[in-house]
């Protein structure tokens, strides 16, 4: 773009992108809303599994998590609450993966919680919580790009014309 061109820059991404974006944000915030229910209704299942801290209590942890990832992911459109999303959906699959296939018994505070058996509950969460992963993977590496290419723009356009500078 020259100092004469008469051209507006163009804009920062379309409608069909935006549209992708806000589907991703649904899917995200749905997998959380998911992961939420599934620990809420099954908290009271896990109150006797007991060290100083009981399973159930931890499961009501992660459903308060899971359910306030949700909301930040609909409603604030910001990196950092796409990060918690990631991070709510990782460290809920890990531990779920980890406490299915590993016995590592009574950890500090928490309970054993070593569990082989798969159920339609652990695998409704292992989906949610792999949905919720990728779909926020998807928007960190969109704001990254954006911000990137912003930041391009910006500093690098040799004449510093585009933006009124």
């Amino acid at each position: 773009m020259t100092a004469n061109s008469s051209t507006p820059p163009p804009a920062p991404h379309g409608p069909a992108y935006r549209a992708v974006q806000f589907a991703a944000r649904v899917l995200s915030a749905g997998g959380l809303a998911v992961v939420a229910y599934v620990h809420a209704t099954l908290a009271g299942r896990f109150d006797r599994v007991t060290a100083d801290i009981s399973q159930g209590d931890l499961f009501r942890i992660e459903a308060g998590l899971a359910a306030l990832g949700a909301l930040l992911v609909l409603v604030w459109w910001r990196a950092y609450c796409d990060a918690y999303a990631w991070l709510v959906a990782a460290g809920g699959m890990a531990l779920l993966l980890v406490y299915q296939y590993i016995d590592v018994g009574r950890l500090g505070p928490f309970p054993g919680m070593y569990d082989p058996v798969w159920s339609d509950d652990k695998r409704l969460a292992l989906v949610a919580q792999a949905v919720t992963l990728i779909m926020s993977t998807f928007l960190l590496v969109s704001h990254t790009r954006r911000s990137r290419r912003l930041t391009t723009d910006v500093w690098l356009d040799p004449d510093r014309t585009r933006y009124g500078r």
